[in-house]
């Protein structure tokens, strides 16, 4: 990969608040995303997310080495909790689990929303470098929870959509009980990911800004 098209590369000549806040959302999201699998496992009966060491807030357990390398290569990264779903009380506690996940990355989504309009209406009392910074900070931890929750929610494995869809449809379940199944699934995968990836991030940073303008259109015009 020409060290030109590097994303951090790319990032840094951008803004190197960029370059950061894409390094600590990314990290940050995932981690919390996958403590929110956890956390929603041990509440529907599940402890093997403390059995098996997850429930610490570093990125090395939740990540592993393969995600962190890849992710520094290509800013490409994932996550995984361990649950057990025999160990699940309820019938829909499976989707629950999943659903934790892409219902943080919107948490997320709102609080770093929620402090950009905190920047903006505060920016009369902080000089206007300090400002441009935080903003890029967190309209760029926004728009990165959104799209990674809405790329989560898409129904296709190993993603939440997918278990969320399988645990409640038996239909759908079945649809992926074929040997053919596992292939199937990563080959969309991959294609969702190549060609959908880029369509979902644009869609994010678009539907980021225009919240954050609805945001402060129905804020007080000082603090």
């Amino acid at each position: 990969m020409p060290m030109q098209h590097w994303w951090v590369t790319d990032a840094w000549e951008q803004s190197p608040i960029i370059l950061l806040a894409h390094v600590f959302w990314v990290i940050f999201s995932i981690v919390l995303h996958e403590l929110a699998h956890g956390w929603t496992a041990i509440r529907c009966g599940d402890r093997t997310p403390i059995e098996t060491g997850h429930m610490t807030w570093n990125p090395m357990v939740h990540m592993g080495p393969t995600s962190l390398l890849l992710f520094a290569i290509a800013g490409i990264a994932w996550g995984a909790m361990p649950v057990d779903p025999s160990r699940f009380r309820g019938r829909l506690d499976n989707s629950k689990v999943a659903l934790a996940g892409p219902t943080m990355n919107l948490v997320l989504f709102g609080v770093a929303l929620a402090l950009c309009a905190g920047v903006k209406l505060a920016a009369h009392r902080i000089d206007e470098t300090t400002a441009v910074n935080l903003l890029m900070f967190f309209v760029t931890g926004a728009y990165l929870n959104l799209a990674l929750m809405l790329f989560n929610l898409l129904p296709v494995p190993p993603l939440d959509g997918w278990r969320i869809a399988s645990d409640v449809s038996p239909w759908y379940r079945s649809l992926w009980r074929s040997e053919r199944s596992p292939a199937i699934g990563l080959i969309l995968f991959i294609a969702l990911f190549w060609f959908g990836g880029p369509k979902i991030f644009d869609l994010s940073a678009d539907l980021t800004l225009r919240a954050l303008d609805a945001m402060m259109r129905a804020m007080p015009a000082h603090i």
